[in-house]
Order: C-alpha cells, then sequence, then structure tokens
C-alpha cells in the first residue's frame, strides 16, 4: 500500500513506519522536520507540513491508498487544539485528494469510552488528561461523521515495551485499574487495521 503517515517521528508513528517498510509499503511520513526520523528518513519519503494544514496535508495525501495518523502531544497535558485542528484538515485533504480510508489514533477514556473506565482511569481522566481528552473528543465525533472510510483506535494506557502480539481489540473491553499496551502493538494493529475491512466505521479498543 501507499501510506500517508501522521505523527511519523513520534514514539508510535516510529514503530507504524517501521512495520509499514518491513510489509513493503510505499510510505511517506509527513513531519515538521525531517531530520528528526533520523535512520528512518532513508527508507521513506519525507514531506515536510503542517499537520493542521488542509494545504499541506492535500499535496502528501495524493496518490496514497491510507492515511494513519498517530499525532500526540508528547509529554504535555495540553491540547493546545492539536487534534481538533489536526482531523480538520485530515477530513479536508482526504477528500480533496481522493484518499477513503483513515487509521487515526485516540486515546482509551476519550468521549463514550470514559463511561467504561475503571475508578482509577476516571480519576486520570478527569484530571490530569481533561484538556487533551476534551479536544481529542471533539476531533473524533467530526472523523466519524466525516463520510470517510475511519477506524478510531483507544489504546489504554501507552508503554514504550516490546510488540506482545497478543492484545485484546473489541468494540468495548472490561476494565480494571489502569491496564497498559504497548506502542508497538498499537501500531501493529493501526497497519493492519488499514489493510483490512474489519475496522472500518468502527472504533477499536485495545488493551494488553
Amino acid at each position: 500500500m501507499k501510506l500517508l503517515i501522521l505523527g511519523a517521528t513520534g514514539p508510535t508513528g516510529r514503530h507504524v513506519i517501521d512495520l509499514a517498510v518491513r510489509s513493503g509499503d510505499s510510505v511517506t511520513a509527513f513531519v515538521r522536520n525531517p531530520a528528526a526520523l533520523g535512520d528512518l528518513a532513508e527508507r521513506v519519503t519525507p514531506v515536510t507540513g503542517d499537520a493542521t494544514s488542509h494545504r499541506d496535508l492535500a499535496a502528501a495525501a495524493a496518490g496514497h491508498d491510507a492515511i494513519v495518523s498517530a499525532l500526540g502531544r508528547g509529554n504535555s497535558v495540553r491540547a493546545d487544539g492539536l487534534f481538533t485542528r489536526a482531523s480538520a484538515a485530515v477530513i479536508g485533504a482526504a477528500g480533496e485528494a481522493g484518499v477513503s480510508r483513515l487509521v487515526w489514533l485516540s486515546s482509551f477514556g476519550v468521549g463514550d469510552t470514559f463511561r467504561w473506565s475503571s475508578t482509577t482511569q476516571k480519576l486520570i481522566y478527569s484530571t490530569l488528561l481533561r484538556s487533551i481528552y476534551a479536544d481529542k473528543e471533539i476531533a473524533d465525533e467530526g472523523i466519524r461523521s466525516s463520510g470517510l472510510d475511519w477506524t478510531v483506535v483507544y489504546p489504554t494506557r501507552l508503554t514504550h515495551g516490546p510488540a506482545m502480539g497478543a492484545y485484546r481489540a473489541d468494540d468495548r473491553l472490561p476494565m480494571k485499574g489502569n491496564p497498559t499496551i504497548s506502542r508497538a502493538d498499537v501500531a501493529a494493529f493501526m497497519h493492519q487495521a488499514a489493510y483490512g475491512s474489519e475496522w472500518i466505521n468502527r472504533a477499536a479498543v485495545i488493551s494488553d
């Protein structure tokens, strides 16, 4: 496939790129700073741009089969409108470029998934992550009503551990405490979802 990957230099995005390249995909890494790709730069096509810019994304998306977004805010607990602005830009750009498939990384605890959270999770989501999750909720709603062939991915707490390949994925999962999943496993799910039709127009909760 020809994949356009957003958030390509982030910890989850780098895993997506690595999987895609090893699978033989043609990968375009949409980045602010190509130098941040490091050794990955030689294996992908870097495109410099702003993920909140419709114009930048439309130019980058042309000719691709799918857009995979692993955008994040790093260690910041403030959204600063990143996800709402980026989702609007992606939706518009995908429509203009004729790319219907979108796999979008969100977080467990956003939107309806908050109601399914454990007591521990609810405390974290409603305090420390409140700003980011409010912004993500608006972005996710926009994607679900976009008319695209979307998949929104809701992982539990992300870790930097290795891929285990034994994670659970469903429309809803029971929660206890504050479960985790590795970014490598999340990337594997996102890459697989981009290839198949099972998760089109569905939200996927994933956790170890």
